[in-house]
């Protein structure tokens, strides 16, 4: 899976000269918590509701709301924005984004293609999706949990051809390795559940789980 297929491609973007009141109210309007900012299709900067807070006044301030708000209506974009900006590229890997925003400890990536424009952004949300995604979650039927206790090449040829002989349809599989013996989980469209583990049982592999799936 690559980033552009899960980055969001309704882009909203701001100029380095644009108000921070304008600003605030551009992401009201959208409900967004960070926008990237741009010029001539570059990304220069990114600005973020946690960016913009922190160019609010103090509460223990001095100023009145008068002069507090005669400052901000002063403040530019480009005087609160992040400069440097992590970015990554449509064409890597969704591990990738994931890496870089954990490396980083950061919540958005802005994306780039190959010419360095800006063609999308990526959010911790939109990885979460891509993981509801991956394991059929949002899909009817049922989950199989099976733990291999003995690991070896073409156990997931072996469990493939179960599920075809009875006419089981797989929508996802999903290998496990944390631990030493791997967890394969099997998302497949028939709601049978206690009959999906007996084939299995019978077929000589440790079941651990089978959850009925509903449609959501």
């Amino acid at each position: 899976m690559l980033v552009k297929d899960y980055m969001s491609k309704n882009l909203v973007t701001i100029s380095k000269g644009t108000k921070i009141f304008d600003a605030i109210e551009l992401m009201n309007q959208k409900n967004i918590h960070r926008i990237p900012v741009t010029e001539n299709n570059a990304i220069i900067g990114l600005i973020t509701e946690g960016t913009i807070q922190e160019a609010m006044p103090s509460k223990a301030t001095s100023l009145s709301v008068y002069e507090a708000n005669y400052l901000l209506n002063k403040t530019i974009v480009e005087d609160v924005m992040i400069n440097e900006v992590e970015v990554i590229l449509e064409d890597c890997l969704l591990e990738d984004a994931i890496f870089q925003m954990r490396q980083y400890k950061i919540n958005v990536l802005p994306v780039l293609n190959a010419s360095h424009e800006l063609v999308g952004i990526i959010t911790n949300n939109d990885i979460f999706d891509a993981f509801l995604n991956i394991t059929g979650y949002k899909e009817p039927g049922t989950r199989i949990a099976i733990k291999i206790e003995k690991d070896h090449e073409g156990v997931l040829a072996d469990l493939t051809q179960i599920f075809a002989n009875n006419n089981l349809n797989i929508i996802q599989i999903v290998v496990y390795r944390k631990e030493k013996r791997p967890i394969i989980v099997i998302q497949t469209t028939s709601e049978e559940s206690k009959k999906i583990k007996n084939i299995l049982k019978n077929a000589g592999y440790h079941v651990i789980s089978a959850i009925q799936t509903k449609k959501r």
